[in-house]
């Protein structure tokens, strides 16, 4: 039985892929991967060779069992997202608990996280915090504005540039006005961005043409 990798892989920054990131992927037999194009970029700047097959979200449990299949006949195996650690807010932890079913070995290669990064830098309390992925588009979204409005903790999820001005306006009717707010963009890029302050200043602070990703840490007081 194969081992099965998860590895984590730059957010941004191409140098951020760690020793024992390169080491693994250099030496497994197979990298499954969200966007093989997109992972052929990090893989040719590190001269890696290595078969890939593209494992995402519209995947069926066809490619699961393929790749299952390969860890039963001795291959390595290496998971790895678009960005950052694969298994969060990403389809890998279904093949991840079909390797545990099969018995293979997971282990992680820890790297990194769009999440930490941002939470990281956000000058709020990171002892204990909530975590809520990509908000949903319709339905419950209410649910998750009040839970964010009653946690204790600071609250962390991700926003796409559609939706992150409306979602900011929305959070005004359930936080307190001087309730903190932290949205980071363009993590480990040249152009990384922090808007910090409370909801109305950061969408003063916005800028009219949103691109990219958005990573929001909310404390509400």
């Amino acid at each position: 039985m194969g081992t099965l990798y998860i590895v984590a892989t730059p957010i941004g920054n191409l140098s951020d892929l760690t020793f024992r990131a390169k080491e693994i992927l250099e030496s497994v037999d197979l990298i499954a991967c969200e966007d093989t194009r997109h992972s052929g970029i990090l893989l040719k700047h590190y001269d890696i060779k290595k078969p890939l097959l593209s494992f995402h979200s519209h995947s069926g449990t066809a490619k699961v069992d393929k790749i299952i299949a390969h860890l039963e006949n001795g291959d390595d195996v290496a998971l790895v997202s678009d960005a950052g650690t694969p298994g969060i807010s990403d389809p890998g932890y279904v093949l991840i608990q079909a390797a545990l079913e099969a018995d293979a070995e997971v282990i992680p290669i820890p790297g990194p996280s769009a999440v930490i990064t941002a939470l990281s830098a956000s000058g709020m309390p990171t002892d204990k915090f909530l975590y809520l992925g990509f908000l949903p588009v319709k339905k419950g979204r209410q649910t998750l504005f009040k839970e964010m409005a009653e946690s204790k903790y600071t609250v962390v999820f991700y926003e796409s540039p559609h939706r992150l001005v409306k979602t900011l306006s929305q959070l005004q009717d359930f936080l307190s006005k001087d309730a903190k707010v932290s949205v980071a963009k363009e993590l480990t890029k040249i152009h990384e961005t922090y808007y910090r302050g409370t909801l109305e200043e950061v969408l003063e602070k916005l800028p009219e043409n949103i691109k990219g990703e958005y990573v929001v840490a909310i404390k509400n007081n």
